[in-house]
Formats: structure tokens, sequence, C-alpha cells
């Protein structure tokens, strides 16, 4: 494949959104935005900023973003899909309301930073799975030997950055992956993170809502 053919801008819908990105960044899945539409039915609970964690190209935030009129941070390392995150946010009359930090998620946030809602879809298939999805850029997909490295470093952020009561939506592989995250959330009692419900899109795919009981936060 030629370095052009790589760079070749595509678009897609995506709820509210026409998507840009090309192969350097990770397509946008049809199927994340479940993730969105829960977000938007969460937001009206709560008030405050939404956080999205590993935003790739930002559709999911900034779907959500649009569907509720929240304020909205975006966290994402590659610079490539930090980039079009930019784009897509312009391209649907979000800037305003969008900030995104072009960063590692573990250097990305200051102390006193609080979130309502936190929003992670972090790479989560285990590094000898990979090859089986040779068209996306491995850092997009790779979460370590159990596939479990980012989302691990996902939940400490959480814990350290929702509000009291605030809400997490963490994507995962399917419902093995789901019971992987809720027995380290035992073991990691500390973290104060509580898993509530696990919606799922299909047997390899779902989402699930934590929250976290933080009596040092501000509501």
């Amino acid at each position: 494949m030629t370095t052009a053919q790589r760079t070749d801008p595509r678009s897609q819908v995506f709820g509210p959104l026409v998507v840009r990105y090309d192969q350097r960044v990770l397509t946008p899945r049809p199927w994340t935005l479940m993730q969105s539409l829960w977000a938007a039915e969460l937001a009206t609970q709560t008030t405050g900023r939404i956080l999205e964690l590993c935003a790739g190209a930002g559709q999911i935030g900034l779907a959500a973003a649009a569907l509720t009129g929240r304020a909205l941070v975006q966290v994402e390392a590659d610079p490539v899909a930090a980039q079009y995150a930019h784009t897509n946010a312009a391209a649907a009359g979000l800037e305003s309301q969008v900030e995104i930090r072009n960063t590692p998620m573990q250097t990305a946030l200051q102390p006193g930073e609080r979130f309502t809602i936190i929003l992670a879809d972090p790479p989560y298939l285990p590094t000898a799975d990979i090859t089986r999805w040779p068209d996306d850029p491995a850092t997009a997909i790779d979460g370590g030997p159990d596939g479990l490295d980012l989302t691990r470093m996902c939940l400490h952020i959480a814990a350290d950055h929702l509000t009291h009561s605030g809400m997490m939506l963490l994507q995962v592989a399917g419902q093995p992956q789901a019971r992987a995250v809720t027995a380290a959330l035992r073991t990691t009692a500390t973290l104060g993170l509580t898993h509530i419900e696990t919606r799922h899109h299909d047997p390899d795919r779902a989402v699930m809502l934590l929250t976290r009981e933080h009596p040092n936060s501000n509501p």
C-alpha cells in the first residue's frame, strides 16, 4: 500500500456526525455509537463536563457532546488521531465546547479536574491477537498481554477524576472481558469504582457502566 493510499481521507456517518479519518487512524466502529447514546441518556441525570480517554478520531465523545450540549475534554496520544478529532469537532460546529489534549492520558489531567461522565474505548485486544486485524493501527488495538493494560489505566484515571457519584462508560471485548474488569475492581477496592450494568452489542462487544463514590470530590 502506498503512502498516498494510506492517507487518503475517508468519511463515515456516526450518529449526528460525519466523521473524517484515514487508515493511520482506527476506523470508527458503528457499534461504538451505543456508548455515545448511553452517555446522552446518563447526562439527563446530572450536570458537568464529559471526559473521553483514548479518543481516536473523536467520534464517540463528539457524538455525546452533540447530543447533550455538554463541554467535552478529549485525550488522545496519537497526533494524527488528535488532529482528526480537531477536524471532526470543527465540522460538527462543536469547537467552542470541546478541548482536545494530544498527550498520553496518564499526564493529561490536573489533580483537581473532575468530570461527571468519563468515556473510554481503550485498545483491548491481547497482543497475540492483533495480527487478526492487519488493517488496524497496532497502537489503537493492542491492549497488552491480557488486553487490559490500557483499561486498567483508564480505571485508575476515572477513580481520580470522577465527581462524587460520577459515571464511567467503558468499552470492553464482550462478557469475558467484562467479567475480568469486574474481578479487577473487586481486587482493587481502593479505586472505589462499582459496576452497575453491562450492555451488550454482540458476544464480542459491550459497554460497562461504573460509578465512583468519591467523598472528597465536588458534586
